[in-house]
């Protein structure tokens, strides 16, 4: 029963699209309308700044943490709280509230690990920054972080609990990127000034 409850709250906290509250509390444009058309960070850093985009970071990892967190009270373990991990990616991607448009998932994923393996989000988090340092592209960032999950989650340790769900996480994050891989290929792809 604590499993159900995990999922369906996952999936709620998951909806929320912090993107669009905090341009609504900061009168930015709607994100989903401007820019990119995409509800999260890096689109709202360039219609708001590094501030809104801080705010929509912080608080799309922490849906995902909040959520892990919430399954670890209701004594949900192993594979199963991989799967609410997954479940608040979904809603995040699919949000109830917002017409099942969101974002794509990623600060919400390693929000998400940091409750399932704290140090493996330690490791995405420095390679998120590195990436995004190296090569200015967020997307590029996005994809290979993706990509490290489910192979950190492995090392770690966490082969047989938490790397299927973390690897369905990264396909879902891949599948969303993959008009930015398309730009990728054609050098239309924009960069991140800092």
């Amino acid at each position: 029963m604590g499993f159900i409850i995990s999922l369906v709250i996952a999936y709620l906290l998951g909806s929320i699209s912090c993107g669009i509250i905090v341009s609504k509390m900061l009168n930015l444009p709607d994100p989903r309308q401007k820019g990119s058309g995409n509800p999260g960070a890096t689109n709202v850093l360039r219609l708001g700044g590094k501030q809104a985009a801080a705010y929509v970071l912080i608080g799309d990892a922490l849906k995902g943490l909040i959520a892990v967190l919430i399954a670890r009270l209701l004594h949900v373990h192993g594979i199963a709280l991989g799967f609410v991990a997954f479940v608040a990616v979904i809603g995040h991607i699919f949000p109830v509230y917002f017409k099942f448009k969101g974002g794509k998932g990623v600060a919400t994923a390693i929000g998400a690990i940091l409750g399932l393996a704290p140090w493996v989000a330690v490791f995405l988090i420095a390679t998120w920054i590195i990436v995004l340092l190296i090569f200015r592209y967020a997307s590029v960032a996005a994809l290979i972080t993706a990509i490290a999950a489910p192979i950190y989650m492995s090392i770690g340790g966490y082969f047989l609990s938490y790397t299927f769900p973390v690897l369905l996480i990264t396909i879902l994050i891949i599948w969303k990127h993959w008009e930015n891989i398309c730009r990728l290929r054609k050098g239309t792809e924009g960069k991140i000034k800092f």
